[in-house]
């Protein structure tokens, strides 16, 4: 495992959060974090519906090792809080998942999504602005027609580089429940979106309709006996997309075998222990993320206390359990009356698929080397992080004698805890969501 030095110490700190430094606001917390294809930009969308966008330093003869700071890029307010009138229903502005689409242009275009609509946004850069109209004076108002004597050739002026994020579409009323997911196919011309009990595919162009792919829900709703917890696309083949349930179980579908995928191809599914069995154990088999390998020969889940490597072509059984913190498996009483034990962490590939990261309490985060079979437990803290310093490892014991660096399970803090991390697709460089923080570490370079 290499170590990870911190890189940029890049607290994102929002307006509301200048005021009190002590506490956040609620709409500050980070709640999906995403790079772009090339790892140029880093998207972060929050609580209070607001996506802001940082851009990665060039690199300058001057100053070389400032390359890959990054720093704010563009920011603006891509969801509002709107209100269901039919059914008495306050829909939240959260910003649930952010999904890049690959540069085509000169512009970048992102898809955002709350719990109800999904929109497609365009960010570009103007540096020219459009001077001598005829019809226009200079700032913008009508002429006199009658005063219009001479053709004027309007020229493009330079003017202070401006960034400028507009919506190209808006994909509405196809949800009855929260969409917890969004996954851009492998043809760029369609995405998906997934909900408690339902799948949509839709069309980039086409914003009134989508079809239904997917659709869990009983004719007695009574009868319902799990969600759709998470859904992506394969990341080659436009045909196939994965789901998994909050029972634990993934289903692997193929488009071309019927419109509606209700029969699975294939059903991932990991046989219970009758030994480890308890009130918790359906809780903690929930899948709170699932995401495919970069080369789609791998699965990889997460769960309340572990992450799961499955191979496509073995649905028995995951080729690889990493435990994230076993040590609370004593403490899942007080965690369920917290309401801790619902907390949804997410998890990320490396560029090689050759390491995972995923979160935990107390600002920990966690990586497993696949190949080394090693792990190790960071921290992402303003008080331990200074800039370019290297992270040290964190262990937490469990009962006994407490050496001098551990820390006892007994003092974690459930209220810092890191749901949301991103990758580089190609370096060592990865964003964690802590709260209303964002940190952003670099591998250590000699």
């Amino acid at each position: 495992m290499k170590c990870f030095s911190r890189y940029l110490p890049y607290i994102f700190r929002p307006p509301s959060a200048i005021l009190s430094s002590s506490c956040h606001a609620e709409a500050d917390i980070i709640s999906t974090v995403e790079f772009n294809h090339t790892g140029e930009l880093l998207a972060t969308g929050d609580k209070g519906g607001r996506v802001v966008i940082f851009q990665r330093e060039q690199e300058s003869k001057n100053q070389p090792h400032r390359r890959g700071e990054y720093n704010v890029y563009s920011t603006f307010q891509s969801h509002e809080p709107e209100f269901d009138y039919l059914k008495s229903l306050e829909i939240e502005e959260k910003i649930n998942k952010i999904r890049w689409l690959p540069q085509q242009n000169a512009a970048y275009f992102l898809l955002s999504t709350n719990d109800k609509t999904v929109k497609l946004w365009k960010v570009s850069e103007r540096d020219k602005r459009p001077e001598g109209y005829n019809l226009k004076d200079d700032d913008g108002r009508l002429r006199d027609p009658s005063m219009i004597t001479m053709l004027r050739v309007p020229v493009l002026r330079p003017m202070d580089l401006m960034v400028e994020a507009t919506p190209r579409r808006v994909f509405a009323n196809a949800h009855t429940y929260h969409i917890n997911s969004i996954s851009v196919n492998s043809d760029y011309e369609t995405y998906m979106s997934a909900d408690d009990l339902r799948i949509n595919l839709w069309n980039f162009e086409i914003t009134n309709q989508s079809f239904n792919i997917v659709d869990i829900k009983p004719a007695n709703m009574e009868e319902l006996t799990e969600v759709i917890t998470a859904a992506e696309f394969h990341p080659h083949h436009c045909n196939t997309f994965v789901y998994s349930s909050s029972k634990g179980t993934i289903r692997l579908c193929d488009m071309r075998t019927s419109a509606l995928c209700d029969r699975h191809a294939k059903f991932f599914e990991e046989p219970e222990d009758p030994s480890n069995r308890s009130f918790f154990s359906e809780i903690i088999s929930s899948i709170s993320d699932v995401k495919f390998s970069h080369s789609g020969r791998y699965i990889m889940t997460r769960d309340y206390l572990t992450v799961k490597v499955w191979d496509l072509n073995m649905e028995n059984r995951p080729i690889e359990t990493y435990q994230v913190h076993d040590y609370l498996r004593s403490k899942l009483c007080s965690l369920y009356e917290n309401d801790c034990i619902f907390d949804k962490f997410e998890c990320v590939w490396n560029g090689s698929d050759s390491v995972i990261m995923t979160g935990s309490y107390n600002n920990f985060f966690r990586m497993f080397d696949r190949n080394t079979k090693r792990d190790v437990t960071l921290e992402a803290s303003r008080e331990n992080s200074k800039p370019r310093a290297i992270l040290k490892p964190r262990k937490v014991c469990v009962g006994g004698k407490r050496r001098k660096d551990e820390i006892s399970v007994d003092s974690l803090d459930f209220s810092k805890k890191i749901l949301h991390t991103a990758w580089h697709p190609s370096e060592n460089i990865i964003a964690v969501a802590a709260t209303n923080n964002l940190y952003i570490f670099q591998d250590k370079v000699n």
